[in-house]
């Protein structure tokens, strides 16, 4: 007489736990993702008291004797963004070291031809630095759709000093004489005024 194998007996909470787990864990990334999302898409909006004290460093910064350097963090820039203008929504920017990086998020107008009433993503890369002659803010690249602009089609504005073109090409010009030095590291800008 042979003994007939026993079967381990099945449990029956072990496939529900896992299919739990995994709907749980899906549901999670995805509101996750829904959060960050909207997060870089909301205005910056300043506390009275953040509004208070970047009014005061740049009040200090044009009148005050012996304060020449004005420095503003990036939430702050984007708060003033979100004030001033009604960009606030749209326009987004972002300190790194020695780059200001521009982030659009905009909805087309109905008449525009082609795209009419799209939202276009865009984001640019300016670099940003200041030498014995001028400050420069070079268009480093753009990209729509996380695809590179040409050149071309910018008009050749890639690798060239954008303020220079703004000052008919002199180099050396009031407003250039006017900065004695631009400092961009993450999430802050330094700019100092000549004296």
């Amino acid at each position: 007489m042979t003994d007939s194998p026993v079967l381990p007996q099945r449990n029956f909470w072990r496939p529900v736990i896992i299919v739990t787990l995994i709907f749980l864990a899906v549901g999670l990334t995805a509101g996750g993702a829904k959060w960050y999302i909207n997060k870089q898409n909301t205005p910056v909006v300043l506390t009275t008291a953040e509004k208070d004290a970047v009014e005061l460093r740049i009040e200090a910064a044009q009148y005050e004797p012996g304060i020449n350097s004005l420095v503003l963090t990036e939430r702050e820039i984007n708060g003033l963004i979100n004030e001033h203008t009604n960009l606030g929504e749209e326009l987004k920017i972002k300190l790194a070291k020695g780059a200001l990086h521009a982030r659009v998020n905009t909805t087309l107008d109905q008449d525009f031809p082609i795209l009419g009433g799209k939202t276009v993503k865009a984001r640019a890369r300016f670099l940003v630095e200041a030498n014995e002659i001028n400050p420069t803010f070079v268009l480093d690249d753009l990209t729509v759709y996380g695809v590179s602009v040409p050149n071309a089609w910018l008009g050749e504005l890639k690798g060239k000093n954008l303020l220079a073109s703004l000052t008919g090409g002199v180099e050396d010009n009031a407003f250039s004489r006017g900065i004695e030095d631009i400092k961009i590291e993450n999430g802050l800008i330094e700019i100092k005024l000549a004296k």
